[in-house]
């Protein structure tokens, strides 16, 4: 039997609330960390990576050994970061002979592995190559548009796959309301082929229009890059159900029952009339066999004797 630990002071214990279910969840977390071998060019794409997703995300720049996504036993690491940093997203870079500039883009359900997606990095522009206005940089905490275009997106199982976990990536904390002008920034993702996405990030410029709605120009800001469909691994369908669970928003109601503000919880009952004259008595009662013993000698003494009893008496 495992054994419950409890906090020893407030700290922690606000800190194990943070990381309990919640009913509306928070924002995902990205974790990003790399492997014993990396390029210049994959250094660079963490780091902007790192960059846009600067608040909700944890970087690691330790060397770590004992990771190899894709294989058994090579996923236990990740599972403790995650489970260390309350990371549910995160990104792994390595790069071999085999695989140069690889990354790897996970998700977690229960800080276990829930899904994997493997691409490699082609034709990487970081941000300083790009000139613009520095006044239309996105604000820390802006909502993003992400886009997706062509076909692929739809039909090809894998590119359906990254689109998921690009989404999970980049959308940030879930909201019902947007306010248009605090979003300035877009991710555009296009198929360019069945294994080759191209990635950009824009920012939004707010122009006259004539209407209420202004009309939108985009300005390319970076970072860009073509991603290319390695390896990919789905969840089993287990597991999905079991993540694709979702509370009840609102409790069950509960019928004649209503709350007042003065008098409270109020509850209405409701009896059924009762037929007095047809409720059968118990059997069982005392007083009534005795009534009823009482009735039958006194019936026996009030009949009259029959002829054949008065023959035998003479």
């Amino acid at each position: 039997m495992l054994k419950v630990r409890t906090p020893k002071n407030a700290r922690a214990k606000r800190e194990l609330e943070k990381r309990a279910p919640k009913l509306v969840e928070t924002g995902k977390k990205t974790l990003i960390l790399q492997g014993t071998k990396t390029s210049n060019t994959l250094n660079a794409v963490m780091t902007e990576l790192y960059l846009l997703k600067k608040g909700s995300a944890i970087r690691y720049t330790r060397k770590n050994e004992n990771i190899r996504p894709f294989e058994s036993g090579g996923e236990t690491s990740l599972e403790f970061f995650s489970l260390k940093t309350d990371c549910s997203i995160f990104i792994y870079g390595s790069t071999t002979k085999k695989r140069p500039d690889n990354l790897v883009i996970g998700r977690t359900y229960d800080h276990h592995i829930y899904d994997l997606v493997e691409v490699g990095v082609e034709n990487f522009k970081p941000i300083s190559s790009f000139t613009y206005d520095k006044k239309l940089g996105p604000q820390l905490g802006s909502k993003p548009f992400i886009c997706f275009i062509g076909e692929g997106f739809e039909n090809v199982e894998a590119l359906k796959h990254l689109k998921e976990v690009l989404v999970d990536l980049l959308q940030g904390e879930v909201i019902e309301n947007l306010n248009l002008s605090g979003v300035d920034h877009a991710y555009v993702c296009t198929a360019i082929s069945s294994d080759k996405v191209f990635f950009t990030h824009c920012a939004l410029r707010l122009k006259k229009s004539g209407t209420v709605v202004p009309r939108m120009e985009l300005v390319e800001i970076g970072p860009s890059m073509d991603l290319v469909i390695r390896r990919h691994r789905l969840p089993n369908e287990g597991l999905r159900k079991e993540a694709m669970k979702t509370s009840k928003d609102h409790p069950k109601k509960v019928k004649n029952v209503v709350q007042d503000i003065i008098q409270g919880k109020i509850g209405k009952i409701y009896v059924p009339d009762q037929k007095l004259g047809e409720m059968a008595l118990p059997n069982k009662s005392k007083g009534v066999k005795r009534e009823r013993r009482e009735a039958k000698t006194k019936n026996n003494a009030n009949e009259p004797v029959s002829k054949k009893q008065k023959e035998d008496s003479t």
